[in-house]
């Protein structure tokens, strides 16, 4: 996958926001990098969309930022001079996503038919804009359609919020939700920069979703494992489903190792919507993974807390 698209992958939410002030964009991209979505859709709706890029990009470098709102040559110029590192548009022109594309630069166009999705695809992109999403039939829609486009992914926008955007991230053909509901006007005009952080905090946790799963127990032997599930088993009535490894009691809320594993004490397992998205937010934060333990369905962490070692697994 190109580069710029994983990362956008990766963040899972791109806020899509319109800045009339400039001297407002640097202060909204460190509230948006605070809450943990270092991404940001800046619209070419106001005069200041190309100053605000460019303030962003120098003084905020973390923060991937795109141009939205792309209608004209003239704008595409002036964003990619600004420094964007995607260019998204709200509906499909054949001739400025030629254009875009030529530049050697990421265009997501916005499509809402198959007939606008196929004439992208013939152009070489793999992911567009799906816009606006709930009004052109959802998430149902999208599946609806998937079917013949294998290698096709969308980037929802338009209706998109915290109350739906599961039902989107859920579908592996999801690429990223566009997003507004962390960014509205009055937010951005009033300067709330501690509330957009704690809306964004709350959409990034909404998206990855952590829960404990389970919590593992480490036994010397597979004699000892078993003699602690039926003690678990007499006291609290919790079943008790023997595996190859390990033990697990309560509805599987325990887990008995039939050895010494990883953590002095044992383990200590968190699920999360999107393993992969969760993984990068941590390295974004630069917590470190025991990267050989990295599957599709579970990563450890590489440091233990209180003598437990934590791991990932994916819902």
């Amino acid at each position: 996958m190109n580069e710029v698209l994983q990362k956008i992958y990766e963040i899972g939410i791109v806020p899509v926001i319109a800045i009339e002030d400039a001297d407002k964009a640097v202060p909204l991209a460190k509230a948006l990098v605070a809450g943990g979505l270092p991404a940001a859709e800046v619209t070419f709706r106001t005069e200041a969309a190309e100053e605000a890029i460019r303030r962003i990009v120098a003084e905020v470098p973390e923060m991937l930022v795109g141009a939205g709102t792309v209608l004209t040559k003239e704008q595409a110029d002036r964003a990619i001079a600004a420094g964007v590192k995607f260019i998204v548009s709200p509906g499909f022109n054949p001739e400025i996503t030629k254009y875009v594309i030529d530049q050697g630069m990421l265009m997501m166009p916005g499509t809402a038919t198959p007939g606008e999705m196929e004439q992208a695809m013939s152009m070489g992109l793999d992911v567009v804009k799906f816009f606006p999403a709930e009004q052109n039939g959802g998430i149902a829609k999208l599946k609806a359609v998937a079917g013949p486009y294998a290698n096709l992914r969308w980037m929802p926008t338009g209706g998109v919020n915290e109350k739906n955007m599961l039902d989107y991230l859920s579908f592996n053909k999801i690429i990223a939700c566009g997003g507004t509901w962390m960014v509205k006007k009055d937010l951005i005009d009033n300067g709330d920069w501690a509330e957009i952080e704690r809306l964004t905090r709350q959409a990034v946790n909404t998206m990855l979703g952590f829960e404990l799963k389970h919590v593992g127990i480490n036994t010397e032997n597979a004699e000892e494992a078993m003699k602690a599930a039926k003690l678990f088993g007499a006291m609290f009535g919790f079943d008790i489903a023997e595996g190859n490894s390990s033990i697990f009691v309560g509805n599987k809320s325990i887990e008995i190792m039939k050895k010494q594993y990883l953590g002095k004490n044992g383990h200590i397992a968190i699920a999360t919507n999107t393993l992969p998205r969760a993984i990068a937010y941590f390295k974004k934060q630069g917590i470190a993974f025991n990267e050989e333990t990295i599957t599709a369905k579970a990563a450890y962490f590489a440091d233990e807390i209180a003598g437990f070692a934590i791991h990932l697994v994916q819902k």
